[in-house]
């Protein structure tokens, strides 16, 4: 079992940069693929990114492509995203979450963090 605790959430004008980091407990982090979520208020969760468990895959979602980054620590059970060129679209809360297989789907996901809020302002 892995749990999952997101940080590095916050305000940032648009064309910012933020990095969230995710830590994770339990001996099997380096095990799973790890990946990023975000939920909109009023709107379903959607997929970020997801890196697999060497961190030799990764994958974007086209709203992200070429500013997000996804990587991986396995030394330090910890996942993160660097955010850069920040846009009010990208106001949502991120989570993280640990899955066996590298996909996009919310429901192919086992374990997920409580979430942490970023908010973009024009």
């Amino acid at each position: 079992q892995v749990q999952l605790v997101e940080s590095g959430g916050g305000l940032v004008q648009a064309g910012g940069s933020l990095r969230l980091s995710c830590a994770a407990s339990g001996r099997t982090f380096s095990s799973y693929c790890m990946a990023w979520f975000r939920q909109a208020p009023g709107k379903e969760r959607e997929f970020v990114a997801v890196i697999s468990w060497r961190g030799a895959s990764r994958v974007y979602a086209d709203s992200v492509k070429g500013r997000f980054t996804i990587s991986r620590d396995n030394a330090k059970n910890t996942v993160y995203l660097q955010m850069n060129s920040l846009k009010p679209e990208d106001t949502a809360v991120y989570y993280c979450a640990a899955g066996d297989r590298l996909l996009t789907e919310v429901g192919m996901y086992d374990y997920w963090g409580q979430g942490t809020q970023v908010t973009v302002s024009s």
